[in-house]
């Protein structure tokens, strides 16, 4: 059944240039939402639910300095209630997210965030109110009921945000305009995700394609540089018809970041965006200093992929196509299930037992469909299990990119079977250290068990990639953002040609002398979707350096190195990211976790070299 059935997906894909439809996936590839609600009418339940809940909260308005009692209520119908949005707010987007042309889900995904702006409206009296009780008074409510040592650090972060937090009339306007302040960001996703159509190409086997986000990747892998410019000059060149919207777009949502900054009284959007996390902005700082410090190892990269190659000069189009001549490795979804167990076996029974669950259970959505989301997460509401989006292809990168999403669905388990609801939604500064150490126990399992030269050489090329893609790209992207956030807040507009220069310097400084820094590339920040959420991405490459730091304990320790660091997992938002991750042996409030990272690119390097030319 199963195998038939993977025939099947290979015939529908084999057979069209165009993408199937999503009915046309075979059942086994796609995610059982149903684990959430069983159906839309149970979805509609919860929804009335909720709007009474959102009701019932309200009279606990002007009470909370009343008594522990009064206090302890509304926190925990607050949760009872948060959880319940999770589910509808979930379900509905997942459900759009299997394709954003469905009406019916873009009309149950506007009911959500409408009711998510109305929720988030009812509930913001509580910081304020909270806030304005006496230290000594909650101090007291705390001895007297007992149920509030639960919410002890919640309270004590809430008065770590005192300096922040408005009047209650004021943090009600703020929730009111939740909705209107998504607008950059949904506005993006409809353009990126559903209106955009690239032009088709012709792949190395002389067959008319249709360029899409989940195939990009793919065509820019093709040993052919005819295919690679091809699909590069076909999906820049959409997006420069559109790049006046883009830019305003864009342009609104880096004013959306510095409104919230100014009218929370931070010193900046960058203050504002790292302070939830306890993060000090000299860990940014630090990412960028430091990475600048060493690119002069992205240089030699750069050089290295030139001569393997066999180019006389190296566009930016070339940085993905693998450096070993006529290799072949073709990985279909089921074997790469089976790497990825193999790769994570360290972690050892339980870790890997819950994972092979998930696997066989409906966690995952595999295939690429007409109007399905592009690329990747891992998400899903507490309570039930967590999902995975994929638009898989048969490659090595999709295999870790299964591992690196399966790392954030473990977490998630982890966390919520661990937690209560109130810790049980740690931060993505620690969320991408457990994707990163997935991939990174995968990378060192297939170094170790290869066999084949080039194989051994087109992981290193693949290893050498994550860190050009992971740390120095990510930590590219930290400092556009930096830049772009300043310019609007020293007053300067953020016009089409100022985001390209901007784009262009960068681009130049990070790649270096030998990289022909295509007038496309310009563009690139125009297709970013994290940058809709500002300064995350930095946290792709503080991750990856804590991840290597904790591989290498788990390779050499062992089960202890094992035990702390499912601990950490185990531990979700119940501190602060940088106290969880020192208690697991990585301090980020130092450069040295990034100059480790750096220093074994370097050695990679060094290898490779070895391989590919001797000596």
């Amino acid at each position: 059944m199963y195998l038939g059935a993977a025939k099947g997906m290979a015939i529908i894909m084999q057979n069209s240039g165009a993408l199937p439809t999503r009915q046309e996936i075979p059942e086994q590839y796609k995610w059982r939402l149903e684990d959430i609600y069983p159906s839309d009418e149970a979805w509609e339940q919860d929804f009335k639910n909720a709007q009474k809940m959102a009701a019932e909260i309200e009279a606990y308005r002007g009470r909370l300095g009343e008594s522990g009692r009064s206090l302890l209520e509304a926190l925990r119908l607050e949760d009872k209630l948060q959880e319940m949005m999770e589910k509808i707010f979930t379900y509905a987007r997942m459900r759009r997210d299997e394709d954003n042309a469905n009406p019916v889900y873009q009309a149950l995904t506007d009911r959500a965030e409408n009711i998510s702006t109305r929720v988030d409206t009812a509930l913001s009296f509580m910081v304020p109110e909270i806030l304005a009780i006496p230290g000594d008074t909650l101090q007291r409510f705390q001895g007297e009921e007992q149920g509030l040592e639960l919410y002890a650090f919640v309270l004590e972060e809430l008065l770590r945000q005192k300096p922040h937090v408005l009047s209650a009339s004021e943090e009600e306007i703020i929730a009111r305009a939740g909705e209107v302040v998504q607008s950059p960001a949904n506005i993006f996703r409809m353009l990126n995700n559903a209106d955009m159509k690239f032009p088709s190409i012709i792949d190395d086997e002389g067959k008319e394609v249709e360029v899409t986000h989940g195939r990009y990747t793919q065509l820019m892998e093709s040993k052919n540089r005819r295919v690679r410019q091809d699909a590069f000059n076909s999906l820049y060149g959409e997006f420069r018809k559109l790049i006046n919207t883009l830019s305003a777009t864009y342009s609104s949502s880096v004013k959306k970041d510095i409104f919230y900054s100014g009218v929370r009284k931070y010193p900046s959007s960058l203050h504002s965006s790292l302070f939830g996390d306890n993060v000090p902005v000299e860990v940014y700082d630090n990412l960028i200093r430091t990475v600048r410090e060493n690119l002069d190892k992205m240089h030699r990269y750069v050089s290295l992929r030139r001569k393997m190659l066999q180019l006389d000069d190296i566009h930016m189009y070339d940085l993905y196509v693998p450096m070993v001549k006529d290799i072949k490795w073709k990985i279909p979804y089921q074997d790469a299930v089976a790497m990825v167990k193999d790769g994570l076996s360290p972690m050892g029974k339980e870790y890997l037992d819950i994972m092979s669950s998930g696997l066989d259970s409906g966690w995952v959505d595999v295939y690429e469909n007409r109007g399905k989301t592009s690329g990747a997460y891992s998400w899903g509401p507490y309570g039930v299990h967590p999902y995975i989006l994929m638009n898989y292809q048969d490659n090595l990168n999709n295999v870790f990119t299964l591992a690196h999403e399966m790392g954030h669905a473990m977490h998630s388990y982890f966390s919520d079977r661990e937690q209560p609801y109130v810790y049980s939604h740690y931060t993505i500064f620690t969320a991408e250290v457990a994707s990163t150490v997935n991939e990174s126990l995968l990378m060192n399992y297939l170094l170790k068990t290869v066999t084949d030269r080039d194989k051994e050489l087109y992981l290193l090329n693949h290893y050498l990639e994550q860190f050009r893609g992971t740390i120095y790209r990510q930590t590219m992207f930290a400092e556009f953002e930096k830049i772009t956030h300043e310019k609007i807040e020293s007053g300067e507009a953020l016009t089409p040609e100022l985001l390209g220069k901007i784009y262009n310097r960068l681009n130049v400084d990070y790649y270096g002398p030998e990289m022909v820094v295509d007038r496309e590339i310009d563009l690139e920040w125009a297709r970013i979707p994290h940058f809709y959420t500002a300064f995350y991405v930095y946290k792709y490459a503080t991750g990856f350096s804590a991840a290597t730091s904790l591989t290498s304990r788990i390779l050499n320790e062992g089960a202890p190195a094992v035990s702390r660091y499912l601990s950490f997992l185990k531990r979700g938002g119940s501190d602060y990211p940088l106290n969880l991750l020192r208690e697991a042996g990585v301090d980020m409030a130092t450069p040295q976790p990034v100059r480790e990272a750096l220093h074994m690119f370097g050695q990679l390097l060094d290898r490779m070299e070895e391989l590919a030319f001797g000596g």
